[in-house]
């Protein structure tokens, strides 16, 4: 089964942030057509893209539209076959460790210095650790083949 192309429109090459976001999805999809995908899998990328190319809002809808549906279809790849673009975790884990260690980390400098403004030390420390966490899973998917090229 082939992934379906996405209509070309006059009123994107007027307007830069649709004609980059509009490159990006396409990209995308080009990097995606040259792996061996589930059947399942193609079948809902095609129906994101036809949902897409049946779309006829303005300029600016459409560039929200378009960002919404690359989300979905880079969520759906990671669900569904791990497949993940670059620094996909780090971005991920980076907010996850300044609220999961951070803000702890954070309320214990807080209550152990008698000073709750030492608050705000504890989300540097877990961003940082969030970062290296999020990292390392990104080098492991890309060892085992499972990282795109884009970002």
């Amino acid at each position: 089964m082939e992934i379906h192309k996405l209509n070309h429109r006059p009123e994107i090459e007027k307007n830069d942030k649709l004609k980059e976001a509009f490159q990006q999805l396409e990209k995308l999809l080009n990097l995606l057509r040259n792996k061996e995908l589930p059947a399942d899998i193609v079948a809902s990328l095609n129906k994101e893209i036809e949902a897409l190319n049946s779309n006829s809002s303005p300029a600016d809808e459409l560039r929200k539209t378009i960002k919404k549906k690359q989300a979905k279809i880079i969520e759906l790849l990671e669900k569904e076959i791990k497949l993940v673009p670059r620094n996909y975790y780090r971005n991920i884990w980076l907010a996850v460790g300044m609220a999961a260690f951070g803000l702890p980390i954070g309320v214990v400098f807080g209550t152990s210095l008698g000073n709750m403004a030492y608050l705000g030390l504890g989300l540097p420390i877990g961003m940082i650790i969030g970062i290296g966490v999020g990292t390392a899973m990104d080098k492991k998917a890309y060892e085992k083949g499972r990282q795109l090229d884009i970002d």
